[in-house]
């Protein structure tokens, strides 16, 4: 599998999270974040049993390709 670091979160205070990597083999992201506990904002969410969210600030959204209109295949 190769991962490559997309960013992680300037504001982060230990400097370990958030984090955006993307998986050159299946195309897709793997987002690093808090883990959601809280059971009104997991009620608003249809969550089969195999899946689950994490939280990240609007401020990650830059280390995602598209927004940066960078094509994938160039990464």
């Amino acid at each position: 599998m190769a991962l490559h670091m997309l960013g992680k979160d300037p504001e982060s205070p230990e400097g370990k999270s958030p984090t955006v990597y993307l998986d050159d083999e299946k195309d897709t992201y793997l987002v690093q974040g808090w883990k959601v506990d809280d059971g009104d904002k997991r009620a608003q969410l249809d969550l089969p049993g195999h899946e689950d969210v994490v939280e990240i600030p609007r401020r990650m959204v830059q280390f995602f390709l598209e927004v940066n209109g960078v094509d994938r295949t160039d990464a």
